[in-house]
């Protein structure tokens, strides 16, 4: 089981887990080797960072920037890419460490 796999069932089972994400593309908000604590929702909203999947392919840690009621979400990296269109979450960020620092918190 990969590491989306293993974050996917544990969102469905206990709605939350933690997995590390890695690349530039979420700077300045997340940066490389950010640990995620991922939370599941019920509601999911504009400027979330979130897992999901987008054209079949998991998308670990980008943000919301659109809706749409019978297109979903719209998937987008912080450095203006868009990955495209989605109905499938699985979770959001709630917290982002690095280096034994919260350098994001989005907690309810």
């Amino acid at each position: 089981m990969n590491k989306y796999e293993r974050l996917k069932t544990e969102l469905e089972t206990v709605g939350n887990g933690k997995m590390k994400a890695f690349g530039d593309s979420m700077l300045p908000i997340l940066k490389n080797g950010s640990l995620l604590t991922f939370e599941k929702s019920d509601d999911y909203q504009i400027g979330d960072i979130v897992f999901c999947k987008v054209k079949g392919r998991y998308i670990d840690a980008h943000k919301i920037i659109k809706t749409d009621k019978s297109k979903g979400f719209l998937i987008a990296n912080n450095q203006g890419f868009e990955n495209g269109w989605t109905k499938i979450i699985y979770g959001k960020v709630i917290e982002a460490e690095f280096k034994n620092q919260i350098i994001y918190g989005k907690r309810e």
